[in-house]
């Protein structure tokens, strides 16, 4: 009994001592498939995680309630109310931990904001979900205790049922990209988008071509396309989620831009 309590100090020790290292934060924003619906079946999700995905003191999540916490699945719990299962997240974070420790203490911070079914209109500057993105980026890194390196965006399956939502696509994702940048004062900031695998309707590949066609720079993108779907033919399984998101690990460690720091108001 004393060993097991012992084991528990020092457990809660190290997690406290990750919790206030210097983190390198990636924002995690978009919609359900993002937000993860891999093991999701009729309504709830069956619990498995896959070993790509388990926890690690090297990764932690920024929940709800704004606190560090170690990243469990599902990441979204708390932030997307729908029922939420495996998404891209712990497997990107734990491939960069993989591939960057080098047997050294290295801390990757996620900042969970997808919200399943949601247009890219609904994250225009000033809209909810788009301040809540931008709250939660900038408690992210209060009191110094974190870098952002990239924002991480998966959505636009809801802009596929009206051709309008689907045309106006790369416009609305540009705006929304320089407006981030802006208000966070990072103007270099590296997003990597997810291009499309499936949609809610009929317009997919122009919303594809618009993802695609976005030439601002540092931006990058993974295709999830030719990924397996579940049986709705619009959400990643959990191995899917799992390769996807050791494709957008690799997508960040091969780009040369990410090493930007926020900067507060003078």
């Amino acid at each position: 009994m004393r060993l097991m309590s012992l084991m528990l100090l020092m457990f809660l020790f190290v997690l406290v001592v990750t919790c206030n290292a210097t983190k390198d934060i990636f924002i995690l924003a978009g919609q359900s498939n993002m937000a993860g619906r891999g093991g999701v079946f009729n309504g709830k999700w069956v619990g498995v995680v896959p070993k790509e995905c388990m926890p690690s003191l090297s990764v932690l999540r920024l929940s709800a309630k704004l606190n560090w916490e170690e990243a469990r699945e599902p990441l979204h719990r708390d932030i997307d109310m729908k029922p939420c299962g495996i998404g891209p997240g712990l497997a990107f974070a734990n491939e960069i931990v993989r591939m960057k420790s080098g047997g050294g203490r290295y801390v990757v911070g996620l900042v969970p904001c997808a919200v399943g079914g949601t247009r890219i209109e609904e994250w225009r500057k000033g809209a909810h979900l788009y301040n809540e993105l931008v709250k939660r980026t900038i408690e992210s890194v209060k009191n110094g205790g974190g870098v952002i390196r990239a924002l991480i965006w998966y959505q636009g399956e809801s802009d596929t049922v009206r051709e309008e939502d689907a045309k106006a696509y790369k416009g609305r994702m540009e705006s929304f990209i320089q407006n981030i940048r802006s208000d966070l004062k990072l103007p270099n900031l590296l997003v990597i988008q997810v291009a499309l695998a499936s949609g809610d309707g009929k317009f997919i590949n122009m919303v594809r071509n618009a993802q695609l066609s976005i030439k601002l720079p540092n931006v990058r993108c993974a295709d999830a396309k030719g990924l397996l779907l579940q049986r709705d033919n619009l959400h990643l399984t959990s191995m899917s989620e799992v390769h996807l998101g050791i494709q957008l690990a690799h997508v960040y460690l091969a780009s040369p831009n990410h090493h930007f720091n926020y900067t507060k108001n003078s």
